[in-house]
């Protein structure tokens, strides 16, 4: 019996995948790190920062041309999220699309995760 295809933890939305490789390529190289932390009156805040190589026990996910690098204490919290990028009139922005998050601040900058449960 074949195994279905793993889906992918984290996937990007074309304008957030544009923005990426806009962003490495002024960097010259590198990869994008997704994950979240403690913090915030919520209780959790989603990162993103750069990595020059993967860590040992990183999830490596290619999406649309970006290599993501997602820390394996993160995968359960990010599991089935989308991160977007924004341009409204004021700011411009990266944005977590995440089933796993139940609420959040007021200010948008913390939120609540709740792991995802393997079905």
């Amino acid at each position: 019996m074949a195994r279905r295809p793993r889906p992918k933890p984290v996937t990007l939305s074309d304008a957030a995948a544009a923005r990426v490789q806009e962003i490495m390529k002024e960097r010259g190289a590198g990869f994008l790190r997704v994950g979240v932390k403690n913090g915030g009156c919520a209780g959790m805040e989603y990162v993103m920062d750069y990595a020059l190589a993967p860590e040992p026990l990183d999830e490596v996910v290619e999406e649309k041309d970006v290599t993501i690098l997602i820390d394996a204490k993160a995968v359960l919290f990010l599991l089935g999220s989308e991160v977007d990028y924004e341009i409204s009139p004021l700011q411009e922005k990266f944005v977590f699309r995440n089933p796993n998050q139940t609420d959040a601040c007021g200010c948008g900058e913390s939120v609540t995760i709740i792991p995802a449960v393997d079905a």
